[in-house]
């Protein structure tokens, strides 16, 4: 056995108990760093940090305070609340208390968190603000288990007016200082807690988004997280010299799964869930590495190019170029070290790096900090062409894979011998196999105990022996890396009996069309593929102003003959490298961007195809009138 696979299989059967672990190991070690706002929302933030000793005094607090409250183990605790540090502190001190966490986006809407909080029995809330708890007070009879809410910012909350009962809302203050006092009395209870822990207790339920349907609660062990936690330290991608960039929504497993690793690997966190702030954050934070999904490496790949259009004809030829060289140059380094186990390249393509290097790609690290070493990408396909143009700048995007249902991490890239466009190997534990339709099959200490409250769901997903059907098509390299290739329910055939994966054809046109944001392939049971395609409005307004079109709205722009004919030459472009079966034969640009508002998006920026086609079946209808089937 590798020392490795001993590490994993000798874990502690929770995170709570490798969180006293890290405590004891570098208590003066600074653990999260984050953003206070300057008085009167004048000037910079500033960057304030805990310790692991001053954390877990927090931490400790409101797992003592949870415990006064009356919550028992495995009871849930629910959270909505946009990423910062007090959602992992929180989330700690659940699961130092040894109950549960349900998680809830803040983005919720009233009627669907009050399902989340009622399907899981959560006890008590921690909501972020008074819109959160006016959720809760908005659907309160629906709610007979919730017996408190806990604050996290109480500005302008105000409980005149409401019929709450008494204490059912107690600020985080509040609620620490009465774990205080309980600790006063109990010192050891929190400590005493986590040492009863079992490895299969409940600690998280995680109710997945989902692109149809009302969401399904994934029960997740105490066991799936220190897996977690001990199967990321393996792969090396953290160290402990590391600061970590982390803005992901934690009520997503992605973001979710980075705090159980950082536990383990003991290094900094810098926390700010805010994404209108991420650009300013990167230079003052610089990351050595941080999380985000595909969309997020579009827009700054989208941006870049559009900056370079808008500044004339000769930086654009530069920038075109240096795009070209950057996607060769990845390409090529990646297949050396795939062959001979060195990233190199040949002298002359060396030499027009090291040009582009000068002009364009150091720029570009700049704006990301200019430490950063790696970035991984999961929750989505990353576009091939737009992980080479990164690779080439020196911005190594790593691919990962998994699922709510696999506690999210399965396989990622390693390290320097990632490859782009595949989702690298499975983690330590991790096991996989390819089913005869093509269905990736995965089993590991991290797969999920199974739905709450839905056995017969379960019994659709996860098969006795612990394998997981993941829903998704995949290929497998004969030296282990994965390939997704599309969502197995995603797939469609043709009226003409051809398959088309509509996310290959997508992916491909983001890499294309610089002012996308989201395109939609259509095809099933249809006579030919087409596309609902929808623009970035800071992207397709800078263009507008500077093609006769100033003045006019974003919706005026995108109704313009001269979006559509721009449109339609990136798609005549896409159409060129497919076959003929999957060419976009008519398009639709959409009235306005998709957002996660309407419910066109998930909260982690995945496309909900069902809620699309819905919306804009109108256009759907209109592309296909008068045409025949084959």
């Amino acid at each position: 056995m590798s020392d490795a696979q001993s590490n994993i299989n000798n874990r502690p059967p929770s995170v709570a108990a490798l969180f006293l672990e890290r405590i004891e190991a570098t208590p003066d070690g600074e653990a999260y760093r984050y953003p206070v706002p300057a008085a009167g929302g004048d000037g910079p933030d500033e960057w304030r940090s805990y310790t692991w000793a001053e954390a877990a005094e927090r931490v400790f607090a409101v797992a003592a305070g949870l415990t006064d409250l009356g919550v028992e183990p495995e009871e849930r605790v629910a959270i909505a609340s946009n990423t910062r540090v007090d959602w992992i502190l929180c989330d700690l001190g659940v699961l130092c208390a040894g109950a549960a966490t349900t998680t809830i986006y803040p983005s919720t809407n009233a009627e669907e968190t009050a399902y989340i909080l009622a399907d899981s029995q959560s006890r008590v809330l921690f909501a972020e603000d008074a819109g959160q708890l006016a959720k809760v007070r908005e659907r309160r009879e629906e709610l007979s288990d919730l017996r408190h809410v806990v604050l996290i910012d109480p500005n302008g909350e105000s409980a005149e007016g409401t019929d709450d009962p008494e204490g059912f809302v107690v600020t985080l203050d509040e609620l620490i200082e009465r774990g205080k006092a309980y600790l006063e009395k109990h010192p050891d209870a929190v400590r005493d807690t986590i040492a009863s822990l079992r490895a299969d207790q409940l600690a998280t339920l995680i109710y997945t988004s989902g692109t149809t349907g009302r969401p399904k609660g994934v029960r997740l062990r105490h066991d799936s997280w220190s897996y977690m936690a001990k199967a990321i330290a393996q792969t090396g991608l953290a160290r402990p010299d590391d600061v970590q960039y982390l803005w992901l929504p934690l009520a997503h497993v992605f973001g979710k799964v980075l705090l159980s690793g950082q536990i383990e690997v003991g290094h900094v966190t810098a926390v700010d869930g805010r994404i209108d702030k991420i650009i300013e954050n990167l230079p003052v934070v610089q990351p050595t590495y941080m999380a985000a999904v595909p969309r997020i490496f579009e827009k700054v790949y989208n941006g870049v190019a559009n900056k370079a259009k808008a500044a004339g004809g000769a930086k654009y030829k530069i920038f075109k170029w240096a795009a070209e060289v950057a996607r060769e140059y990845g390409r090529v380094t990646q297949e050396n070290q795939r062959r001979t186990g060195t990233p190199s390249a040949p002298a002359g393509l060396r030499a027009k790096h090291a040009v582009a290097d000068k002009l364009v790609y150091g720029k570009l690290r700049a704006a990301f900090g200019g430490r950063l070493r790696a970035c991984v990408s999961g929750s989505a396909a990353l576009a091939p062409d737009i992980g080479y143009f990164f690779s080439g700048a020196g911005i190594h995007i790593l691919e990962g894979y998994g699922l709510t249902e696999s506690s999210a991490a399965s396989f990622v890239n390693p390290g320097e011998a990632y490859r782009t466009g595949t989702v690298g190997k499975p983690l330590p534990g991790c096991e996989v196999r390819i089913a005869e339709d093509g269905e990736v099959l995965l089993r590991s200490p991290g797969i999920m105990e199974g739905y709450h409250n839905l056995p017969d769901k379960t019994a659709e997903m996860l098969e006795s022996d612990g394998w997981l059907h993941t829903g998704d098509i995949g290929e497998l390299s004969d030296d282990g890396y994965l390939r997704i290739t599309d969502r197995k329910k995603d797939m469609f055939k043709t009226s003409g009996g051809k398959y088309v994966a509509p996310a290959e054809i997508e992916g491909r046109f983001k890499a294309i069309c610089p002012y996308v944001s989201t395109i939609l392939v259509h095809g099933a049971d249809r006579n030919f593929c087409s596309a609902l395609i929808a623009l970035d409005e800071v992207s397709i307004m800078g263009w507008a102003k500077e093609h006769g079109l100033a003045g006019k709205s974003y919706s005026e722009v995108l109704a313009s003959d001269e979006v559509r004919k721009l449109v339609e030459g990136y798609v005549e472009e896409l159409n060129s490298g497919l076959q003929r079966w999957q060419t976009i034969k008519q398009f639709r640009v959409l009235p306005r961007d998709l957002d996660v508002e309407h419910g066109e998006l998930t909260p982690s920026l995945k496309l909900k195809r069902p809620v699309v086609e819905r919306e804009f079946g109108h256009l759907l209808d209109e592309i296909y009138a008068g045409t025949r089937e084959d």
